[in-house]
């Protein structure tokens, strides 16, 4: 197989179009369309749809996409690295992570990893939803308690646990005394299992805030409007002033925090370097060192 014309049609496939092909690369349009039609001639299959003004993969032309652009930046950045004479971390790093350890930990992660490694350019997007690591161009993807997935690897780097907190002045709950509560998206009536030293409990709850973030769910479990069920690394500091009570831990509400590449892929040094950097933010990964990077 060609690689000059495999990459060229990667980088075809990449912008979605010849034309913004060019544009992105200064090469001639016409070459790159003449090195694709060789490299399908050759192949014998069609890799595109050509449309009046639009240029679509067929499923032939995806999973070659998605086996091989991987591959093509490994060789490109492996000579890079060799022609500078070492395997220093460079270029681009987009990661994907949780909207909460985005906004409560990633920015000083991020400025901290980018002041190590000048050389990489890294690029953070929060989302929650699942993404698609090959086809959406991650390199990185922080999940908490991910579903397994066969085609991804990684680690645990740290681990939280769920918990009950409220406002000194809110009166804990007795007998079958329902409490109010502040959750996290709608709810209805809820009962919360939780564990004290006394032993097992359970909590009712009717909840009179409904809010999109847990950063909103503190701060309004501060004024003493209701209780919530929080990550202790998120009120960490809250109960350790005593602003805020812990009424007890969820039963069964371990969380990891995974950080996933795909396994298909050899890592680069700049992946490598990332997960480097994780560990040494969180050499035991527990909620205290998360905690460390969250504000008051």
């Amino acid at each position: 197989m060609d690689l000059l014309a495999l990459a060229d049609f990667n980088l075809v496939a990449r912008h979605g179009g010849f034309g913004k092909a060019a544009r992105a690369s200064g090469r001639p349009k016409a070459t790159l369309s003449r090195r694709v039609a060789e490299l399908e001639a050759a192949l014998q299959l069609r890799l595109f749809e050509r449309g009046v003004r639009s240029l679509k993969l067929t499923e032939e032309g995806r999973a070659l996409h998605e086996r091989t652009a991987a591959l093509l930046t490994e060789l490109d950045e492996t000579a890079a690295s060799i022609a500078a004479g070492g395997d220093k971390p460079r270029g681009r790093l987009r990661i994907s992570a949780p909207l909460l350890f985005s906004q409560s930990a990633m920015g000083r992660i991020a400025a901290g990893f980018s002041l190590t490694y000048p050389d990489v350019r890294l690029e953070v997007t929060t989302e929650d939803r699942a993404v698609d690591m090959i086809e959406e161009g991650y390199d990185l993807v922080i999940r908490v308690n991910p579903d397994p997935d066969e085609s991804l690897v990684g680690r645990v780097f740290l681990h939280d646990r769920l918990v009950v907190v409220a406002n000194p002045n809110l009166p804990r709950p007795v007998a079958d005394i329902t409490s109010p509560g502040v959750v996290r998206g709608p709810g209805d009536l809820l009962t919360w299992s939780v564990r004290t030293a006394k032993g097992s409990s359970k909590i009712k709850v009717e909840p009179v805030l409904a809010l999109s973030s847990l950063i909103m769910v503190r701060d309004a479990v501060r004024t003493g409007v209701g209780a919530a069920c929080m990550p202790i690394s998120l009120v960490s500091h809250d109960l350790a002033d005593g602003t805020l009570l812990n009424w007890g831990d969820i039963e069964g509400s371990e969380i990891a925090l995974w950080v996933l590449y795909p396994s298909r892929r050899l890592l680069s040094a700049r992946v490598s370097a990332f997960l480097d950097f994780l560990k040494q933010a969180f050499p035991n990964g527990t909620p205290d060192e998360l905690a460390a990077y969250i504000g008051r």
